[in-house]
């Protein structure tokens, strides 16, 4: 979305896109190791979970592997993030800054539920997906593309980083007996089923109209594609209020992140092209 949004303001660079899309996966996958380690370690994950099948809770992985494979991913993460720095960025406290912002995003996927007191566990899961995932990420990509900041900005970010948590909403209604069980206080164990349907529907429903409201302000109607997407994000609503187990539940845990994908994939090439 950053990178989009850069082409349209002609600040694009290849070298970013590619060095942040590079970034963001390495982070991705450190956060899922470290969420299949910790949920592991912390009880999260027991024999009765509902979901796939967690390689270090079935024993497929030693938890001493995953530990290795946690530090090589932050590693590559960190070098990956200093090489987009590097390319974008000749200000040294401008550096420092992202600098800052990367190793507190490593930090954000570990701690999510490892360690002693992971803030996953406290709800707060939500909280570090909106900002990691939507404020930091699309602005921050933005910003090495163009070394500017546009106010506007806040509303693709804010819409991309609700979607984000509707993913991590859809997992965590999926688990919430299990994680209700281990102590896990997510959002929907916090406020129950029904509520977290409730708020569910709040987080796409506010993407939506962000991205809209971003259309308007720009007059960028082409982005109007995204609505072709609409339809399978607002779908996820229902699944959420409809499902009777939860492994019914799990096929649109990936329709939500494709979803999100797609949304941003349409949103950026429809105001390319129109």
């Amino acid at each position: 979305m950053g990178s989009f949004i850069a082409f349209q303001m002609s600040a694009f660079r290849w070298s970013v896109l590619l060095m942040a899309a590079v970034t963001t996966t390495l982070l991705q996958i450190l956060s899922n190791l470290a969420n299949d380690y910790g949920d592991s370690i912390n009880g999260a994950d027991h024999a009765g979970r509902k979901g796939p099948v967690r390689a270090v809770q079935s024993g497929l992985i030693k938890a001493s592997e995953m530990k290795v494979a946690m530090i090589i991913l932050s590693i590559l993460s960190l070098i990956s993030g200093l090489i987009l720095l590097f390319i974008a960025l000749e200000d040294i406290y401008k550096f420092l800054l992202f600098l800052g912002i990367g190793v507190l995003a490593i930090i954000a996927a570990i701690a999510y539920t490892s360690g002693k007191n992971p803030y996953g566990y406290a709800g707060l899961g939500d909280i570090s997906v909106f900002l990691f995932f939507g404020c930091v990420g699309v602005m921050g990509t933005f910003y090495l593309h163009t070394l500017t900041f546009d106010p506007t900005l806040w509303l693709p970010a804010a819409s991309i980083g609700l979607l984000s948590t509707a993913v991590l909403n859809i997992n965590n209604i999926r688990d919430i007996e299990s994680d209700k069980a281990a102590g896990k206080l997510s959002i929907p164990v916090r406020i129950g089923k029904k509520a977290a349907q409730k708020y569910h529907w709040t987080l796409i429903i506010s993407a939506l109209l962000l991205l809209l409201a971003f259309i308007i302000i720009e007059q960028a109607y082409g982005a109007l594609a995204f609505l072709f997407i609409a339809p399978t994000i607002l779908r996820t609503g229902w699944a959420v209020g409809k499902f009777e187990t939860p492994e019914k539940l799990d096929p649109y845990l990936k329709v939500m992140a494709l979803s999100t994908l797609f949304c941003v994939l349409f949103f950026g090439i429809g105001w390319m092209i129109f």
